[in-house]
C-alpha cells in the first residue's frame, strides 16, 4: 500500500523532521481535541500530586490527528524520558522484554500501531502493565526456566489507527481510553496559524481558510499543504501565503477545493464514466484506475466515504450523488448509479468484501 501522497494521512520518513518542528511541545500549545485534553491533564496532574506514574493511556483515531504529539506531550508534561517504539517493530516477547528493563522509573513507553504487536510479546506485556513485572524464559523444551525481571514502575502509551483489532484483555489494562476526532475548520486555521509561525511564513486569514477547507480534517496534511503552499509562494508569488497564491498552489499540486488529490478523482470517474456510478467491486475498481485494492480500500475511501461521495455497499461501491455533482456530470435520473441502493441504504449496508 502506498501512503505518501500529498493528502495522505500517512507520514513519510522524508518528513518527520518537518513535521516535529511544529509539533506542540506542552498540553496548553495542543490545539483542539478539547474534552481529551482536559481528560488527560486531569490524569497527570493527578498523577504528579500522588507521585506517582498515571495510568497507562491508549488514544486511537485516524492517522495525522496528533497520537504521537500526545505522547511525547504527556512524556513532557511528566518530566520524564520517553521510549518510542511500534507494534511491527516488536516480533518476539525478548525484544520487548529488553525494552521494558531498560526503563527507568516513571519513564513514558509509546507504542505506535500497538494493535500490530505479536502474541508473544502482547502476553508479556500484560504482567508488565499490570505487576511491573516481566518472565523472561531461558533455555528450550523440557528444561526451560522462566526468570521473574522487576520492572521500574512507567507509563505505557499505545497508539491505534484500529482500535476493533485489539484484543479485550489489553484494552482492558490501559486506565484511559481516548479517541480522536477530525479537527474543525477553525480548529485546522487556528493550527495553520501557528505552524506559519513557527516557520517563519507569512499567511492571511482567508489564506489558512483555504488551506485547512483542503486538509481533511487532519493537522497532518494541513501542515503538508502548508510547506509546499510556501514553496509556491516563495518561488512564483511575493512570499506571502494568502487565498490567491493559496489556491494556485494547491491547482498546481492537483489538490481540489473538498481536498481530493489526483488518485480519488480518478476513483470517482472511473465509477462514474465507466461503471455509471455503480456498484462495482473494489478489485474491479483497483484496477480500472491502476492501483493495487489495498491502496483504493486504505487511502482513497475513508475520506470519500466520509465526504459523502462514496458509499460501500453490500453489491459494491456506488458514487453517491454529490460525487456526480462534484465531477460536473449529472447523476441517471437525477439520483445515483444504475441499481444503486436508495439514499437511507448506502450509509447503513455493511462493507462488501473485495
Amino acid at each position: 500500500m502506498t501512503g505518501d501522497g500529498l493528502v495522505s494521512a500517512h507520514v513519510n520518513d522524508a518528513e518527520l523532521d518537518a513535521e516535529a518542528s511544529v509539533r506542540p511541545k506542552r498540553l496548553a500549545e495542543f490545539i483542539a481535541q478539547h474534552r481529551v485534553r482536559d481528560q488527560l491533564d486531569l490524569l497527570l496532574q493527578g498523577a504528579m500530586r500522588r507521585g506517582s506514574p498515571p495510568d497507562h493511556i491508549l488514544l486511537s483515531g485516524p492517522p495525522g490527528l496528533g497520537k504521537t504529539t500526545l505522547a511525547n506531550i504527556v512524556a513532557a508534561e511528566l518530566g520524564a524520558g520517553i521510549r518510542v517504539t511500534s507494534g511491527p517493530a516488536i516480533e518476539r516477547s525478548g525484544d520487548l522484554a529488553a525494552i521494558l528493563t531498560s526503563l527507568a522509573e516513571g519513564d513514558v513507553l509509546f507504542i505506535d500501531e500497538i494493535h500490530r504487536i505479536a502474541k508473544p510479546a502482547e502476553e508479556l506485556l500484560y504482567s508488565a502493565m499490570e505487576d511491573f513485572r516481566v518472565d523472561v524464559v531461558v533455555g528450550k523444551g523440557p528444561g526451560a526456566t522462566a526468570i521473574p525481571l522487576d520492572v521500574e514502575p512507567f507509563t505505557l502509551v499505545g497508539a491505534t489507527t484500529r482500535s476493533g483489532l485489539l484484543t479485550g484483555p489489553m484494552r482492558d489494562r490501559f486506565g484511559f481510553v481516548a479517541h480522536l476526532d477530525f479537527y474543525a475548520p477553525a480548529d485546522l486555521e487556528a493550527l495553520l496559524h501557528r505552524s506559519a509561525r513557527i516557520l517563519g511564513v507569512p499567511i492571511t486569514d482567508d489564506g489558512a481558510t483555504e488551506i485547512a477547507g483542503r486538509s481533511r480534517g487532519t493537522p497532518r496534511i494541513a501542515n503538508r499543504l502548508l510547506r509546499r503552499v510556501r514553496d509556491f509562494a516563495e518561488v512564483r508569488a511575493e512570499g506571502v501565503v494568502n487565498l490567491e497564491t493559496a489556491r494556485a498552489a494547491l491547482t498546481v499540486y492537483d489538490v481540489d477545493a473538498l481536498g481530493l488529490d489526483r488518485l480519488d478523482r480518478a476513483v470517482l470517474t472511473a465509477l462514474v464514466d465507466s461503471f455509471r456510478g455503480g456498484p462495482v467491486g473494489l478489485s474491479t475498481l483497483a484496477v480500472a484506475v491502476g492501483e493495487q485494492p489495498d491502496t483504493v480500500e486504505e487511502v482513497c475511501e475513508p475520506f470519500l466515504v466520509r465526504a459523502g461521495l462514496l458509499a460501500r455497499t453490500p453489491r459494491g461501491r456506488v458514487a453517491t450523488e454529490a460525487a456526480w455533482h462534484h465531477l460536473g456530470r449529472t447523476p441517471p435520473n437525477g439520483t445515483f448509479g444504475a441499481e444503486a441502493p436508495s439514499v437511507p441504504d448506502l450509509f447503513s449496508a455493511a462493507p462488501d468484501q473485495p
